[in-house]
């Protein structure tokens, strides 16, 4: 295939940055060299996180700071924008990368509980774990069930089921509806890999599966074809 005319490069980059009032790398080059791919990235990424679906603005943007912080990704600055634009503060996405924070650590509560515990015959990795959670977010006035989405999607970009499978149980026990709880996992879907994002599904579908969470009659369908997809064979308990 040859290049394209740099008049219809530039139409194309025109159009993207119409659309998202900026451009990124990658999509100079799509429009290069695989015009396509960068039509089909630009429908996913709209559905993705341009068109509004359950989640407001500002707890949409919380969760994004997080993911990204997680993921080390530091050319998508523009959700600082959005985030404060939507009436996020300082001290808010100060708390986003806390928890990003916290999450790398979260394997020395797995490391406690299975080299001491012989020392230790009472220490409980969850409530340690939740413990440490608590303090970290005590005063911020951010809502306990947007923090349990947002661990849910930074612990996918870690692939650290366990955690992730806490953050679920945690996210039904506050009340979160689970279409939020879907867009908030959704989100580690392009900074964080595709594959891990499939997986981090594979977790919440086999929970419902073997009825861990009381899910409503839509998702417990979804749980229901776990078996012929093969489940998923990752640990989500401790």
């Amino acid at each position: 295939m040859s290049a394209p005319s740099v008049e219809e490069v530039g139409r194309r980059l025109d159009e993207v940055r119409a659309k998202r009032g900026y451009l990124l790398p990658h999509h100079g080059l799509l429009a290069i060299a695989a015009p396509r791919l960068l039509a089909g990235y630009d429908a996913a990424y709209t559905a993705l996180t341009l068109e509004p679906r359950t989640m407001g603005e500002r707890p949409k943007e919380f969760v994004w700071l997080a993911v990204l912080t997680s993921c080390d990704e530091g050319i998508a600055t523009h959700h600082i924008k959005k985030f404060r634009d939507a009436g996020g503060t300082d001290a808010e996405i100060e708390l986003a990368v806390r928890l990003s924070a916290f999450a790398e650590g979260a394997g020395r509560y797995e490391f406690a509980a299975a080299k001491w515990q012989r020392h230790l015959p009472q220490y409980d990795r969850e409530r340690a774990y939740r413990a440490a959670l608590s303090a970290l977010i005590a005063g911020s006035g951010v809502d306990e069930g947007l923090v349990e989405v947002t661990m849910a999607a930074v612990h996918t970009t870690r692939r650290a089921w366990w955690e992730l499978a806490v953050h679920i149980r945690g996210a039904y026990a506050r009340g979160v509806p689970e279409m939020e709880l879907a867009e908030g996992i959704s989100y580690a879907m392009f900074p964080g890999s595709i594959p891990n994002f499939v997986d981090a599904c594979g977790v919440w579908q086999n929970m419902i599966a073997m009825g861990e969470v009381p899910a409503s009659d839509v998702f417990r369908l979804w749980g229901a074809s776990a078996a012929e997809q093969g489940g998923f064979d990752g640990a989500s308990k401790p």
